[in-house]
């Protein structure tokens, strides 16, 4: 069972191009994206994931960049319905960039990590795809409670509540255009680009540094902490628990994105729902009894599913990540698998 490992900083240098290609062609071949593929050899720690939230901020200025130059050509309601659909990606635009940067650098004598895996085993795609959608629905309904609760604190403070109202009145204005437009940025674009930060990167690099469980916890807390919402931090800490949990046992970003997508999905749909937009939990929608027999039967649902992703076996101290090896052991192993039939063909000749 092979560890994490990498060489000295010192022999880092001077990387022959052949290396480069050969990696390059290597990750094509793993089973993956090739979004996701090119950041591979980056395995960012605690350090790492410090540098994210800066490269973060920079995508934030960057976006308010964007926007005062699309002012320039459209109106300001136009922004507001539209403008998301572009600033939203340019926010991971610099951590994206500098991800690959770093991967490039690694990939002759650091391993690369797999983004996004495939272990199942004993069952299939469809069934985790199933089993993931109902752990969702069951999720958003037992997680729901935390976030009423910090509303009933948040209500008892004057001052804390004309900052919610401040608050809410903001993300209304950048997620309230037409129900297409925001359904792409908050159900299809989050998904994407924040898995890929959170667990793709993020996770997957504390995994090789430190115990699972503090990775996962760790990076529960920074997917809270990049949402800049003290209102749902808690409920985007605990989903980013569940999250955490499915891609150590799995390593599928797949599974993590399909949660996303359906908490996501499910919180733009319903608000934009006439009759229920007057209503931020479900306790207010279901009142508190039927909630309480909703919440125990949720609760109940979601370690069920919890159990099912149990039974996965995990192969190696980080999670079920494939590791790809570094180029000069690519090499290596290559010479020494070609040795034999090299010697074959020359006695032949004789």
């Amino acid at each position: 069972m092979s560890s994490p490992s990498s060489l000295p900083s010192w022999k880092k240098v001077s990387i022959p191009a052949r290396f480069i290609d050969m990696v390059s062609f290597s990750a094509r071949k793993v089973n993956n994206y090739d979004l996701y593929a090119g950041h591979a050899w980056y395995v960012p720690g605690i350090k790492g994931m410090f540098g994210f939230i800066g490269w973060f901020l920079l995508g934030a200025l960057l976006a308010g960049i964007v926007q005062l130059v699309m002012g320039l050509f459209m109106s300001q309601q136009a922004i507001l319905d539209y403008g998301m659909i572009v600033l939203y990606p340019v926010q991971f635009l610099p951590a994206m960039v500098y991800a690959a940067n770093q991967s490039r650098r690694n990939m002759v004598f650091d391993p690369g990590y797999v983004l996004d895996n495939r272990h199942f085993s004993p069952y299939g795609l469809g069934i985790m795809i199933l089993v993931t959608v109902v752990m969702t629905f069951a999720s958003m309904f037992a997680f729901d409670l935390p976030n009423y609760w910090n509303m009933q604190l948040t209500n008892k403070s004057s001052v804390l509540s004309e900052f919610y109202d401040m608050f809410t009145e903001l993300m209304k204005q950048m997620t309230g255009g037409p129900l297409w437009s925001s359904f792409l940025v908050v159900a299809i674009f989050a998904p994407i680009f924040e898995e890929w930060l959170c667990r793709g990167m993020v996770l997957r690099g504390l995994l090789t540094k430190m115990k699972p469980a503090w990775a996962i916890v760790v990076s529960a807390l920074f997917f809270a902490v990049i949402h800049a919402n003290p209102w749902q931090a808690l409920n985007a800490f605990l989903i980013g628990l569940v999250m955490g949990y499915v891609y150590y046992k799995t390593g599928s970003l797949i599974l993590t994105m399909i949660i996303h997508f359906v908490n996501n999905g499910t919180s733009v749909i319903l608000s934009n729902i006439e009759s229920l937009k007057d209503y931020e939990y479900w306790i207010d929608i279901l009142g508190k009894q039927n909630y309480t027999l909703v919440f125990i039967a949720s609760c109940v649902v979601l370690a069920a599913c919890i159990a099912v992703f149990s039974r996965i076996k995990v192969e190696n101290p980080w999670g079920n990540i494939d590791r790809i090896p570094p180029a000069d052991e690519q090499v290596a192993e290559e010479s020494v698998a070609e040795k034999p039939a090299a010697e074959e063909t020359a006695a032949d000749g004789e």
